[in-house]
């Protein structure tokens, strides 16, 4: 996020609740960790799709991005999406999908990833 432009330093993971002071803010689709993303169920990912729109719409952030590609298609039933922006809102913000940061996506470069975000960065600031 740093590297995008989106905090003015590198954050330790500790300071993850500064991320607040910026705008920002994480949360997860599904509240349990995994290996791989596969390794979620399409009946945990609608669920944790619901409990998200509720959460944007109780704190109305602009944009939503979400990372991971398929996990968005299963999570808002939207077999389409491509990474990058979204036609559709979701609980009135704005969407972006971003590609999932996992080792596992290896064939998206660091500098792949920072380029993903930046345009998102863009985009949030009113850019093209």
């Amino acid at each position: 996020m740093h590297r995008s432009g989106f905090t003015p330093r590198l954050l330790r993971p500790a300071e993850q609740a500064e991320l607040l002071s910026y705008g920002l803010g994480i949360t997860n689709v599904v509240a349990r960790g995994t290996a791989r993303a596969a390794d979620l169920t399409r009946d945990e990912l609608a669920r944790g799709g619901r409990t998200l729109v509720a959460k944007v719409r109780r704190y109305r952030p602009s944009w939503l991005a979400v990372l991971g590609v398929s996990a968005y298609r299963a999570a808002f039933d939207h077999p389409q999406a491509r990474i990058g922006p979204q036609t559709v809102r979701l609980g009135g913000a704005r969407v972006w999908v971003l590609p999932n940061p996992s080792g596992l996506n290896a064939h998206y470069t660091l500098d792949r990833l920072v380029a993903e975000f930046r345009a998102l960065l863009a985009a949030g600031q009113g850019g093209p």
